[in-house]
């Protein structure tokens, strides 16, 4: 265990760790077994590498974060900036969220992620950096919804916009959490 850990984090992963590989591990097998008992899910080899690569990289991340985070609510920040990631992708992968994953405007939701892990990197995973690093992405999110809703698609412009407001709510409330957990506690437990 790291000693930097404050005690308060140190309880929460003992519940939080085995819920992060546990989960990914079921995840991993959830296709694998409705593949043995329907035809509508069809994964390649390949189709479990990708969704393999996707939940290694969110658990690490997690752990990752892990080493970083002094107080509850920055854990609670990372967990949720990192799941909301997840699904991005993960949305963005198999189904696209403009059309196909193979569309072009997908990219753009590529880019509001890309931000998160340079921001993340140069804020070294502390909260009042990565703070400013989720408002970034809330803004970059609501623009790449934006300007997917604008285009001439297929895709309901009413399923861009709930995933939009979703992520951006998400990006928020984890930038929030970030905020908090840097500010300096007033007389408790942040």
């Amino acid at each position: 265990m790291n000693h930097a850990v404050l005690p308060p984090v140190a309880s929460w992963l003992r519940i939080l760790r085995p819920l992060a590989w546990g989960g990914a591990l079921v995840l991993l097998a959830a296709p694998w077994v409705a593949m043995r008992f329907t035809d509508q899910v069809a994964w390649s080899g390949g189709d479990f590498a990708v969704f393999g690569a996707l939940l290694l990289f969110a658990c690490l991340a997690f752990e990752a974060m892990v080493r970083t985070a002094r107080a509850p609510r920055h854990l609670a920040a990372s967990v949720l900036a990192i799941g909301t990631a997840f699904l991005l992708v993960w949305a963005n992968l198999a189904v696209g969220i403009v059309e196909d994953p193979d569309h072009p405007a997908n990219l753009m939701f590529a880019a509001v992620l890309l931000a998160g892990v340079v921001g993340a990197a140069m804020a070294r995973l502390h909260a009042r950096g990565m703070a400013h690093v989720l408002l970034l992405m809330a803004c970059l999110q609501v623009a790449a919804g934006a300007i997917a809703v604008s285009m001439d698609t297929q895709t309901p412009p009413l399923f861009v916009l709930a995933l939009t407001a979703v992520c951006t709510a998400a990006w928020l409330v984890s930038a929030w959490l970030y905020h908090t957990a840097a500010s300096p506690p007033a007389g408790g437990q942040r």
